[in-house]
């Protein structure tokens, strides 16, 4: 395993809950995925949305090739160990002028997993700066207890139920993880986490990848997926995502990868919106 991180960085990921900005991917591996992205929302007749923005590493080979990307989980490596699940893939887009936003939240609040170790990595397909609607977050937060969260449902924001967390934010103390074409930021899920809208003339691209512990359990389900990425799984908890053998629809992906894209994006829903008062189609 290659030592991408210094001691220090690892020890700020540690302390802070967050680290960021990462050089990962060249500007032509950057060309190319937004390519790739972009050629099938122009076949599909608009911007990704739905089901398809989650799970992708079942619809688009492209997508498992990055989320098995040696560069990243030896970064991932460093901060849980060698034997590592990604749980989901999921696009993060706001258009340009969008008045998108994401509130402040922590992830562990509504994933249902066991683990206090799941590391995301963000990674930026377009500039994600502070006016474009970068991530902010808030430093710390990943070492208390979970806080209170209400769900507002508001139609900008990009979370399944527009939650977020109850009472006062501090925004002197929030951290901002501007990040170029190419870089990663990497944060806690525990770690309280917003970003406001983007007010440029152009689209602001990313993916969050999400990795943990072989050991993690699905809380809230009898089942749930994940795909196994690097060393073993001697505990089984999740199901192993198949690879598929083309990007879907228009390159013939295999029928196995698609249905259990089905199957395991509508698992992620009914997570995410357990006892809710109301579903929406964000995911």
């Amino acid at each position: 395993m290659a030592q991408l991180l210094s001691d220090e960085q690892v020890c700020q990921f540690h302390e802070k809950g967050y680290l960021f900005p990462i050089d990962l991917l060249s500007c032509d591996e950057v060309a190319t995925a937004r390519a790739k992205l972009e050629a099938f929302e122009k076949n599909n007749g608009g911007p990704i949305n739905g089901a398809a923005r989650s799970k992708t590493h079942l619809l688009f080979k492209w997508i498992d090739d990055m989320m098995r990307d040696e560069r990243i989980l030896d970064i991932v490596a460093q901060l849980i160990g060698e034997n590592i699940l990604c749980w989901n893939t999921l696009f993060w887009i706001k258009e340009a002028g969008s008045k998108s936003f994401v509130s402040w939240h922590q992830d562990a609040r509504y994933w249902g997993l066991s683990t206090n170790q799941l590391v995301t990595v963000w990674i930026a397909l377009s500039p994600a700066s502070e006016s474009a609607g970068c991530m902010r977050v808030m430093p710390e937060s990943h070492k208390t207890s979970l806080l209170d969260h209400h769900d507002e449902y508001h139609e900008d924001n990009l979370l399944t139920r527009g939650q977020k967390i109850s009472g006062s934010i501090d925004e002197s103390k929030a951290v901002s993880m501007p990040l170029t074409p190419g870089q990663i930021s990497l944060h806690n899920v525990r770690l309280a986490h917003a970003s406001g809208p983007n007010t440029t003339d152009e689209r602001r691209i990313g993916m969050s990848f999400h990795y943990m512990p072989t050991d993690t359990r699905q809380q809230l389900v009898e089942w749930d997926s994940a795909a196994l990425v690097r060393g073993r799984d001697d505990f089984n908890y999740f199901t192993h995502t198949p690879i598929p053998e083309a990007d879907w629809p228009n390159g013939g992906a295999d029928d196995e990868a698609a249905n259990f894209h089905q199957r395991a994006s509508d698992v992620v829903r009914e997570i995410v919106f357990k006892d809710a008062e109301a579903r929406r189609d964000t995911l």
